[in-house]
């Protein structure tokens, strides 16, 4: 009787608040534990093994051109990120039991998020660089040189562990079920407190870089389609072009499938939690987010191939070790004379070269 006086009183209230609302509607989500186990194995896979080979490349090409300490960093975030992943395949493997304590709930909730916004950044500079190279290629050499890249990526560290410290605090454990879940937001009584915060964190570490490059590649696309004043034919050769092409297309490939998914959907989701819709909408919006957290670590398996698109060196390395040749130190262009950043429209010309060094 008291269990029937409870749900009429629920039925006949005119508005659930938003803990009934949650306590009373459960998440269908039984797909997850196979999407996510698999997908999640994918990644640490073939995310692992292309990252750890970039990094290792990458510490092998010393001195560095600007470009390649922007692509380093990136290549160790993603790193970082994928060796977290056996924790979260157990998990969801496990049927959302997580075994390894508060703590490391924490950290790899941590992780997911610090290479996410380290890996938008980083494209950032990436294209911010390229343009300025493509755009202003005299201009960039006074404004921008090694040193300050390494400066800048000490700051995208830095801004982004800021940012995302609050998210130690929010991100918990709790039981349901005998089962220990390690939340990827927060828990009911925090949650809109935390939606607050992850909307800011994602207009200053995604919003804003996006449009960044947006404006930057449309100036590029621009300069690539026009010839230049003073510039030969030659120096503006349909291969310089295609890989300055293809370049853009890779960053571009990388936030459409990855990172603008991923931030609509979650937005959708953290709304239709605050709103307190109905459980069928949850789910349905539920379903769409759960979809996309996969697709935001698939940037650590697609970052490499810009790697790859980056120079000649890079790719003559990379064959190398794969064929179980390697190169004699003598045999190798001097790196100092080689341009192994990213390919420059006008490469050809002293300031681009002057630029790469």
């Amino acid at each position: 009787m008291l269990r029937i006086h409870i749900a009429m009183g629920m039925i006949s209230s005119s508005r659930p608040t938003f803990n009934q609302s949650k306590q009373s509607c459960r998440f269908e989500e039984d797909f997850k534990y196979i999407l996510l186990p698999v997908s999640y194995s994918l990644v640490f896979v073939v995310g692992f093994v292309l990252n750890a080979m970039a990094v290792w490349i990458f510490l092998k090409m010393r001195p560095w051109n600007r470009s390649t300490v922007y692509m380093f960093h990136l290549a160790l975030s993603d790193l970082l990120y994928v060796l977290s992943l056996p924790t979260l395949i157990y998990y969801y493997a496990n049927n959302s039991d997580w075994p390894f304590g508060k703590p490391a709930c924490k950290v790899v909730r941590f992780l997911f998020y610090v290479n996410l916004y380290c890996s938008i950044l980083f494209l950032t500079c990436i294209s911010v660089h390229r343009y300025l190279g493509i755009c202003h290629p005299i201009k960039a050499l006074t404004l921008v040189s090694t040193r300050h890249a390494h400066l800048v990526c000490g700051m995208v560290w830095f801004l982004v562990t800021v940012c995302l410290v609050p998210n130690l605090y929010f991100v918990t454990i709790s039981k349901r079920d005998n089962a220990t879940l390690c939340h990827d937001t927060t828990t009911h009584g925090d949650f809109k407190e935390y939606v607050d915060y992850s909307s800011v964190v994602m207009v200053l570490l995604f919003v804003i870089p996006f449009l960044i490059i947006v404006v930057c590649y449309c100036l590029m696309a621009r300069a690539l389609c026009q010839p230049r004043l003073g510039v030969s034919a030659i120096q503006q050769g349909a291969a310089s072009r295609q890989k300055s092409i293809k370049l853009i297309i890779v960053v571009l490939v990388v936030f459409v499938v990855s990172f603008v998914p991923f931030h609509v959907t979650r937005t959708l989701y953290y709304t239709s939690r605050v709103l307190d819709l109905n459980c069928n909408l949850l789910n349905i919006v539920n379903l769409t987010y759960k979809i996309t957290r996969p697709l935001a670590s698939v940037n650590s398996c697609i970052d490499p191939i810009l790697y790859f698109l980056a120079g000649d060196h890079y790719r003559s390395k990379i064959i190398s070790y794969l064929t179980m040749k390697r190169q004699t130190t003598s045999s190798q262009t001097p790196l100092n004379t080689t341009n192994h950043g990213i390919a420059m429209v006008y490469k050809n010309s002293p300031a681009s070269e002057e630029m790469d060094k």
